[in-house]
């Protein structure tokens, strides 16, 4: 990779910093809701998930897809917006509103060999030796990474009882971290790192990949990083083992990361949806802890989205995302046949 100077750039932004950009925080409206009630209301029961954008016609929600595209792939890369009324609509209209406002933002994407578009985030209750155990289906902390897509979003149905914190870093202010004080940390992040098939991946045939955590195409800057899968190819027989300078770098990247001078910390509450641009931030979440019923626990909603307007990426992600140029369909997961 060659080396970029990403200082004063859009999505170079540290801590607080965040907080205080006009791209950062949006209140939804009556003029945002009411088409939104309309479309998800009307929507059939029993296939809006098999739906795109067609069956929701939101024309008058174009101006503000429009911004959140813009400030997504060329601002922060990270906008929280609030209001989605949930309480007064109801968890399956909020779901379908949620989905509806995603297919005009985006694509969304296979996050499983099962083909789920709309992935629940909350206590499964999987014991961790289950195949179908990941970091989102528990109550576990989760350290920082990104995800297979271009742009993830979230929506919260339900907070936890305590805890379930979001944290997002922005990984353009990492890299210029790096870049300035340890380049020879830099230097090796910018190698490939093994990356061993997801439990979940089951329609792919690779058991691993290698790609870097920082790259560059055209240009243009992008950060892939997925430590647990790291270091399950790190394990695996059939996969590179890492050298002590690439878990040393590791080991930096992710005390960087949680530098609080770096990082955000915010709780989502319910009706908040948080979108983040995978190639620029890297996002993450605390331990949680639940109680009573099955109905009353943490519940986010999640869609992994391919975009219009993204950015290309280098050649090496073609195995892993299916396509790297700049505004194709690309990443998740591919459902398995038969």
């Amino acid at each position: 990779m060659r080396a970029l100077s990403l200082d004063g750039t859009p999505g170079h932004w540290r801590g607080p910093e965040l907080f205080d950009r006009t791209d950062w925080g949006r209140q939804l409206v009556a003029a945002d809701l009411d088409p939104l009630e309309a479309v998800a209301t009307r929507a059939d029961p029993e296939r809006w998930a098999d739906q795109g954008s067609e069956a929701f016609p939101l024309p008058t929600l174009g101006p503000l897809i429009s911004a959140l595209q813009t400030e997504l792939e060329h601002g922060a890369g990270a906008v929280l917006l609030r209001g989605l009324p949930v309480a007064r609509w109801g968890e399956e209209i909020s779901t379908r509103a949620f989905w509806a406002m995603a297919n005009h933002l985006g694509t969304p994407l296979s996050q499983s060999a099962s083909g789920e578009r709309v992935f629940h985030v909350r206590d499964h209750g999987y014991a961790p030796d289950d195949p179908r155990y990941r970091g989102p289906a528990s109550r576990a902390r989760l350290s920082f990474h990104t995800d297979r897509c271009d742009v993830i979003a979230f929506c919260c149905l339900r907070a936890a009882e305590t805890g379930g914190e979001n944290y997002v870093v922005s990984s353009v202010a990492l890299y210029e971290a790096l870049r300035r004080e340890q380049p020879g940390v830099l230097e090796v992040l910018c190698e490939p790192f093994p990356y061993v098939r997801h439990t979940v991946d089951h329609g792919n045939a690779l058991p691993f990949c290698e790609l870097p955590v920082f790259s560059e195409r055209d240009g243009q800057f992008g950060a892939h990083f997925l430590r647990v899968l790291i270091d399950r190819a790190d394990r695996a027989p059939e996969a590179p083992s890492l050298t002590a300078r690439q878990r040393e770098a590791l080991d930096a990247l992710e005390t960087l990361a949680e530098d609080p001078a770096l990082h955000v910390r915010f709780r989502l509450g319910a009706g908040d949806i948080l979108l983040l641009n995978n190639w620029i931030t890297f996002h993450r979440r605390s331990a949680f802890t639940d109680q009573g019923a099955p109905e009353t626990r943490r519940h986010l909603l999640r869609i992994w989205l391919s975009m219009a307007n993204s950015r290309p990426i280098a050649d090496c992600f073609v195995d892993h995302f299916g396509a790297t140029a700049a505004g194709v369909l690309r990443g998740g997961m591919k459902p398995r046949v038969g």
